[in-house]
């Protein structure tokens, strides 16, 4: 039986000039994509990061996943983000196939997400999965810790990120609490 070959999606974000991805994101389920991990692939767009997006499991689609990790490599990948929730293995089975960070998303479930962070947190020693936190703010986090490592090779994405917290910093401080003081 023939592997399917992963063709890589539109390419969204472009700021460093590069055509390949930097950013591999992989969802267990396109459940994980509204309202959620399409905050990541928003923050990666504003920051101008390209970036790939999958639906894979690590449980229904194995195979799949591994070859859609090995493309990624290929393709030049740098970070991978991973969403699951439930039993949450998505991050740790990239992160055993990678030596590229991968940071993990844990997705609302029936325990609310608490089983998910903790599949995620409770990775064996000498394979590490920072984990974020449960939905949103964690799907915007992850795109945020990925730019942080990029900025470290990429200066056009350290440039974009300083943007980015000067940009939330003034929306604070246009709208502040009325009853505390300015400042």
């Amino acid at each position: 039986m023939q592997r399917p070959v992963f063709v890589p999606r539109e390419r969204r974000g472009n700021l460093t000039g590069m055509d390949k991805p930097l950013v591999g994101i992989v969802m267990g389920s396109r459940s994980d994509w509204a309202g959620l991990m399409e905050h990541t692939v928003a923050t990666l767009t504003e920051l101008g990061i390209p970036h790939d997006v999958r639906t894979l499991s690590a449980h229904r689609t194995p195979d799949a996943l591994l070859e859609w990790i090995a493309a990624q490599e290929a393709d030049g990948v740098e970070v991978f983000i991973a969403a699951a929730g439930g039993a949450a293995h998505l991050a740790g089975v990239v992160a055993a196939k990678t030596l590229k960070p991968v940071l993990a998303v844990p997705m609302p479930s029936k325990l609310d997400g608490i089983d998910s962070l903790l599949s995620m947190v409770q990775m064996p020693a000498g394979i590490p999965v920072p984990t974020l936190a449960i939905g949103k703010a964690g799907a915007i986090n992850a795109a945020l810790a990925a730019a942080q490592i990029l900025a470290a090779k990429h200066d056009s994405i350290g440039a974009a990120l300083a943007d980015d917290r000067r940009r939330r910093a003034a929306a604070v401080l246009a709208d502040p609490d009325p009853r505390l003081p300015a400042g």
